[in-house]
């Protein structure tokens, strides 16, 4: 939402996206970036959670839709409602991962092949036969676009008997650097740093 200057009344300036737990501005594009929790009860490999950039006045789906085009016959549409074309997300981060944080690195603390790139919390699934989440991943981007696969960065959250934990949520870095992970099941902040 938007305040017009005279504060009169708000706009809207994007739609569609469910549960943005994590926001952050892309280092050089200045793009608002956000992770986004998908709909549950689909199985599970549906519905990824996903990152993307938000568009001014881009419609990402939410309800009628999910990553993209693909509609959800579960929910109508009420006559008096018109849709545009939802806009794909960038980035899948897989199905169920509940993934909340998200944070550009843009300090030096950590090796430099991390700079530019995105951490995200992945708080970990509810509701999948096979846990999913319960991690940090790191995703590399160049030019302003995610460039390559997730990178597992933090895991042990899960013991033996696929058990959380631990269930991270927010990432930030701190005054030197390193990253601070908010696990609210382990209720610790960890801090990741290079050895000294």
């Amino acid at each position: 939402w938007e305040l017009n200057p005279d504060r009169s009344e708000a706009r809207v300036f994007a739609s569609g996206v469910r549960t943005p737990g994590g926001m952050d501005w892309a280092p050089g594009t200045g793009a608002l970036w956000v992770a986004v929790n998908e709909r549950d009860m689909l199985g599970d490999n549906l519905v990824p959670d996903y990152m993307t950039s938000v568009r001014d006045g881009g419609f990402y789906g939410w309800p009628y839709y999910y990553f993209g085009g693909n509609r959800d016959e579960r929910v109508a549409i009420p006559e008096n409602v018109r849709l545009q074309q939802p806009i794909a997300p960038d980035y899948a981060l897989g199905s169920h991962t509940a993934s909340l944080g998200l944070h550009f690195y843009r300090a030096a603390a950590l090796p430099e092949r991390y700079r530019s790139g995105v951490f995200v919390g992945q708080h970990g699934s509810w509701n999948r036969s096979e846990p999913a989440g319960y991690k940090v991943i790191y995703v590399p981007f160049v030019n302003g676009a995610p460039a390559g696969s997730p990178e597992d960065f933090l895991t042990g959250f899960l013991n033996e008997r696929g058990e959380a934990q631990g269930r991270p949520v927010g990432v930030a870095a701190d005054a030197i650097g390193a990253l601070l992970v908010a696990d609210d099941v382990g209720d610790i902040v960890w801090r990741v740093a290079p050895a000294q």
